[in-house]
């Protein structure tokens, strides 16, 4: 299950921040998930939740994880007409031709993260 490493990499690189803002926890995390990006969601919650009962970390299980799907779309660079493809390589259900382009779906990234300055929020 890569998404382990994922989130071990999104936390490290989202508590090193914190850290040089002075934050001591973090509230929430915001991940934008692409539906062709190859990363589960599901899995990705199940890896935080693992970091969540770790204690030498910023988050705790008061942090909360929110995943933003964003939904797959490509347009035909032949038709121009926008469409919902099935894989990152998608023929075009109007002109039926391969010339194509995936404009969202493929994004994997911190949006945002909250986080505090104090123990007792």
């Amino acid at each position: 299950m890569h998404e382990m490493s994922l989130m071990a990499d999104i936390l490290y690189i989202v508590e090193a921040d914190a850290i040089d803002r002075g934050f001591v926890k973090i509230n929430r995390i915001s991940v934008i998930v692409g539906e062709l990006s190859n990363v589960l969601p599901d899995a990705l919650e199940l890896a935080f939740s693992f970091f969540q009962k770790l204690e030498d970390n910023l988050i705790s299980e008061k942090t909360e994880l929110k995943i933003i799907r964003e939904v797959a779309k490509a347009r035909c660079k032949e038709c121009g007409k926008e469409f919902t493809p099935d894989y990152r390589i998608a023929l075009c259900p109007h002109c039926n031709q391969i010339n194509t382009e995936i404009i969202s779906g493929e994004s994997f990234q911190v949006e945002s993260y909250e986080g505090s300055e104090r123990f007792e929020d």
